[in-house]
């Protein structure tokens, strides 16, 4: 599965490339309706907890502290259903995690990407 999640931000125009489009907010995107979209999925449930969310703020200089924080909850069984779907997608093709964030890099879109592209988890 190495290499088949990507990420982008919701606000981009869809590609052909992008394969299966997941939204991995736990809020929907101002501004884009469900056509524009053109989502496969929205996962809402692998989106960080809101109180992490907001702890965050997108401030650059927390990011690997959010990475950790993140990652951990993960591991929390109430993220496993969203995470197995994920997993699941990918191992059909390639997946895009799609998040209205400005600075992609620093979101849980590149956090979960960069970790299931690298994951070692076996699902259940």
């Amino acid at each position: 599965m190495a290499g088949r999640i990507a990420y982008r931000r919701i606000y981009e125009d869809a590609s052909p490339q992008d394969g299966k489009r997941v939204l991995v907010d736990r809020l929907w995107p101002r501004g884009v309706s469900k056509e524009e979209a053109h989502l496969d999925e929205w996962l809402r449930d692998v989106a960080p907890s809101t109180d992490l969310r907001r702890w965050y703020h997108h401030d650059p200089e927390l990011f690997d502290e959010f990475r950790r924080r993140y990652l951990a909850e993960l591991d929390d069984p109430e993220h496993r259903p969203a995470v197995e779907r994920l997993h699941d997608l990918a191992a059909h093709g390639k997946v895009t995690l799609l998040t209205a964030t400005k600075d992609v890099d620093h979101s849980e879109a590149a956090v979960l990407a960069d970790w299931l592209n690298h994951s070692e988890h076996q699902h259940a």
